[in-house]
């Protein structure tokens, strides 16, 4: 079977975030920016994958189309086994222009598609081509956007629980935020909070002191630079709360030295960013082997959040998936991935990942 044809996809979503704000420097964000990648093959099946975009989706569409598509047009689609020496080829192909970024998220949505269809060809769910699946819901926790004031974030946690989320992460740097969510939420729910890389670790250990009382079950990359994993242990060590990261980390390799720092105490591959299903499957090993939980990074709507529904349910480890707590204008796949009344995704039981995109909303919502 060929791969005959590989094309990115941009599609523009919109989205109410309600109180809360989404940001990347100064600029708001409004939409869910998704480049879905598409594998076409000469025997009429097609693989779906995800590049992370968010604010740069022109950006990656142009990776993949003069990056990827060029190493993977005309060659044997491989099957499973054949998927990690592939991607590794590829990956060896274009390390010249770094092994992060904007390289690694699209070489990630091209692994992504090759493990859609080496499911499908077989005819099962990506879980069954991997091993036993544990689970067949998957509790979500609302990741909410960063909102500031403390009455609000109380009232959206409130109102996250009553629509039967699980559990809450907040996108905030001050201590009355942390205090304001727990009060609103009790002790029982599960707390998490996700500081995206503001101090240094002076003050993270600081931050993660007056935070205690409240009882977070993880802070999430506290300190700058992401890479910094010496800091980031010394904050795990004194500061007294669990550590999360990992959503800024791209291939196995890179976690490897995260872990041996003893950095975090949960580990966050992110489907989209790391490499893909083969480098999180990677990370996954490296996990196991260091004792360090998973938790994995998916504030996505796309083929990712399939991806990463079907690796969850490999494993019963009462994780969470992360859902961003948001209304959108469409789904690409016909609501079956909203979160339900107990507060779960149903992981897809169709080949491959398990839904096919609403090739609809595609339309109604591309870009390019």
């Amino acid at each position: 079977m060929l791969i005959t044809d590989v094309r990115a996809h941009h599609v523009r979503i919109p989205y109410d975030a309600g109180v809360a704000s989404f940001k990347q420097g100064a600029s708001a964000i409004s939409a869910l920016e998704i480049v879905m990648v598409e594998v076409s093959t000469d025997a009429g099946i097609t693989g779906w994958g995800d590049a992370f975009a968010y604010v740069s989706p022109r950006t990656n569409l142009t990776a993949v189309e003069e990056m990827i598509a060029p190493q993977a047009r005309g060659l044997e689609a491989p099957d499973a086994a054949g998927i990690p020496a592939f991607m590794e080829q590829i990956q060896r192909n274009l390390h010249l222009f770094g092994r992060y970024g904007i390289t690694m998220f699209a070489i990630s949505a091209l692994d992504i598609a090759l493990w859609d269809l080496a499911a499908k060809v077989k005819g099962v769910p990506l879980h069954r081509l991997i091993g036993a699946a544990k689970r067949t819901r998957i509790p979500a926790y609302a990741s909410l956007l960063r909102i500031g004031n403390p009455d609000l974030i109380a009232r959206e946690c409130e109102t996250a629980l009553r629509l039967g989320y699980k559990a809450i992460k907040l996108h905030e740097t001050t201590t009355s935020a942390v205090f304001a969510a727990r009060q609103a939420i009790g002790k029982s729910i599960p707390l998490m909070v996700d500081m995206n890389c503001p101090l240094d670790g002076k003050a993270a250990i600081a931050f993660a002191h007056a935070c205690r009382d409240a009882a977070p079950m993880f802070l999430e990359e506290p300190v700058w630079p992401p890479e910094d994993f010496a800091t980031l242990a010394e904050v795990r060590t004194r500061g007294g709360l669990n550590i999360a990261a990992g959503e800024n980390a791209c291939t196995a390799y890179q976690f490897r030295e995260m872990m041996k720092a003893g950095a975090v105490s949960h580990a966050q591959p992110s489907v989209i960013k790391v490499g893909g299903i083969t480098e999180y499957l990677k990370v996954v090993a490296l996990a196991d082997e260091f004792g360090i939980r998973l938790a994995p990074h998916s504030p996505y709507f796309g083929p990712g959040l399939l991806a990463t529904l079907q690796l969850m349910s490999l494993r019963d480890d009462a994780t969470f998936v992360e859902v961003f707590y948001m209304k959108r204008a469409a789904c690409l796949w016909r609501g079956r991935i909203d979160v339900d009344a107990n507060g779960d995704i149903e992981v897809p039981q169709g080949p491959g990942l398990g839904y096919e995109p609403d090739k609809a909303v595609m339309e109604q919502y591309r870009v390019s």
